[in-house]
């Protein structure tokens, strides 16, 4: 038998704005640098034409 599913909590006051500041924070794909990008696109390229062989 399955565990009832609680509800959705519902975010107030200073929990809804903390929620919101990290929500709209830099996600880590902003925060790498440029090179690295570059880096990990040339990997995935590599990666996706070993894929399709």
């Amino acid at each position: 038998m399955s565990k009832p599913i609680k509800e959705t909590p519902i975010l107030k006051g200073k929990d809804a704005r903390v929620f919101m500041a990290k929500i709209t924070s830099p996600t880590k794909r902003e925060t790498i640098s440029d090179r690295t990008r570059q880096r990990m696109r040339e990997n995935f390229e590599k990666i996706n034409a070993i894929a399709k062989s």
